[in-house]
């Protein structure tokens, strides 16, 4: 009985453990983490500069800076297919059972089946960004022709909508319920687009006192969303913005140690983390986010260049590019739990 008993404490250990793929950045390759120990590598995925790892299922799927899509699947940790569907892909998103792909380079949006066949090019003429899915619609930016097209999944991705002259530059964008958010390379503000309605408009940040905030860059990926709020890395400014995404007011300022990067918030929404460029990149922050205030600040290693929580929240894993390694601390206490060697590591995803 007792046999048993080990034997399924082992297997239930086993089901739950958390697998994690790290982007070796200067190795083009994933580190495999699986019980907080290195288990392996998955190599030749091509330039992994910013690459993005989105899991669906018991697969996982990478773009590559320099036009690489591969699939891998999770439970061998191979790559089944890699195919090259243009020189330089920004983005990916899942929408039903097709994937769809934003170039800069050639000038289109790919739509691939999961098993990566191509099933439509849509020819935007234009650098696309920000794309997301509102479903039944795809939704992107064309940076080059400052519109927002909506295409219809259910309609064989045909044109559902396009909106013109909607800012200088469109640079990245998120979906918040039913509204595409996308921010400008050369315009104060973001523009709204009510994906129920289709109405457009464009709202600048404001204060109490109705003065512009201007968020240089509005990156949507660094931001921490929280309800209907948004912690937002300033540019230039060591601080952070709370800020009400429904009206786009700024309700408070955070003071920071740093030049703040990305910004990240825990799955029980109890806390945020942000991470420095610059003079305090070795730094991550802890923000209450009851109080909207630091808490404390770590020495995390050298160059921290991406963190992420744990599915339970109670564990931050970190990246410490000079150090080649890949921290793990308790989200108590923060103290640290364990180091792990990794190559050059970057960007953290967890695939199970």
């Amino acid at each position: 009985m007792l046999h048993l008993i080990t034997v399924f404490l082992i297997l239930f250990s086993i089901s739950f453990a958390e697998k994690l793929y790290i982007v070796e950045r200067e190795r083009g390759s994933l580190a495999v983490i699986e019980n907080d120990r290195f288990v392996g590598e998955i190599k030749d995925l091509g330039n992994l500069n910013h690459a993005i790892v989105k899991t669906d299922g018991d697969y996982s799927y990478v773009i590559s800076r320099n036009g690489y899509f591969s699939k891998v699947d999770n439970r061998s940790d191979r790559v089944i297919r890699k195919i090259k569907p243009g020189n330089s892909g920004i983005g990916f998103t899942f929408i039903g059972e097709y994937i769809a792909i934003a170039h800069y380079d050639p000038k289109k949006v790919t739509i691939l089946t999961k098993d990566l066949d191509t099933y439509k090019i849509i020819e935007t003429g234009s650098r696309n960004v920000g794309i997301k899915v509102y479903y039944p619609y795809l939704v992107f930016s064309l940076m080059d022709k400052d519109q927002i097209w909506v295409l219809n999944a259910d309609k064989d991705f045909d044109t559902e909508k396009i909106i013109k002259n909607v800012g200088n530059l469109p640079f990245d964008a998120l979906i918040h319920k039913n509204r595409y958010i996308v921010g400008f390379f050369k315009e104060k503000g973001v523009g709204i687009l009510d994906l129920l309605t289709f109405k457009y408009k464009k709202v600048k940040f404001h204060t109490d006192a109705n003065q512009e905030v201007v968020f240089k860059i509005p990156h949507f990926g660094m931001w921490g969303i929280v309800g209907d709020k948004a912690v937002i890395p300033s540019v230039g400014e060591r601080k952070a913005y709370v800020v009400n995404i429904k009206s786009m007011k700024v309700e408070k300022s955070i003071e920071l140690i740093g030049l703040p990067v990305f910004i990240s918030v825990s799955p029980d929404k109890r806390l945020a983390v942000v991470n420095y460029s610059g003079d305090k990149e070795n730094y991550i922050t802890v923000i209450d986010l009851k109080s909207f205030s630091p808490v404390k600040n770590i020495n995390a290693g050298k160059r921290v260049m991406h963190f992420r929580f744990s599915k339970d929240g109670e564990k931050l894993y970190v990246s410490s590019y000079f150090d080649n390694k890949l921290r793990v601390f308790d989200t108590k206490s923060f103290k640290l739990l364990k180091e792990i060697t990794v190559p050059t590591p970057s960007g953290i995803f967890i695939v199970r």
